[in-house]
């Protein structure tokens, strides 16, 4: 069974490159510009979510990913914060990330960071 990555991205054009490569690598996507997915976590399912932390909405990315991590239902989920902030590895750290991803990023870098991490 394929994993299923929750990719939540501010920028359209970053968000489908990442889609597709990761789909290319055997990944099963769900892209979005908000994080309307995050809301329906439990049902989706996820082994992996990629959130940019200037995503458009109410919420940082930054923000979503500690309350996942604070949540008991979901504080196992493996989270990834995507950003061009030079704060990132700290940012990451303190939300309990399990890993970041600095844009922009290198391809190889990307997958196997993904790869780490679901």
């Amino acid at each position: 069974m394929k994993k299923k990555i929750v990719l939540i991205q501010d920028d359209k054009h970053v968000m489908d490159v990442m889609d597709e490569i990761l789909q290319d690598e055997g990944f099963d996507v769900i892209p979005s510009l908000t994080t309307e997915p995050i809301e329906r976590i439990d049902e989706i399912d996820p082994d992996l979510v990629i959130v940019d932390d200037n995503i458009k909405g109410k919420k940082k990315g930054s923000k979503v990913i500690r309350e996942l991590k604070d949540d008991p239902e979901t504080e196992e989920l493996s989270a990834v914060l995507t950003s061009t902030s030079h704060d990132l590895p700290k940012t990451a750290r303190e939300c309990n990330a399990d890993d970041y991803l600095e844009k922009p990023f290198d391809i190889d870098h990307m997958i196997e960071v993904v790869k780490n991490n679901a």
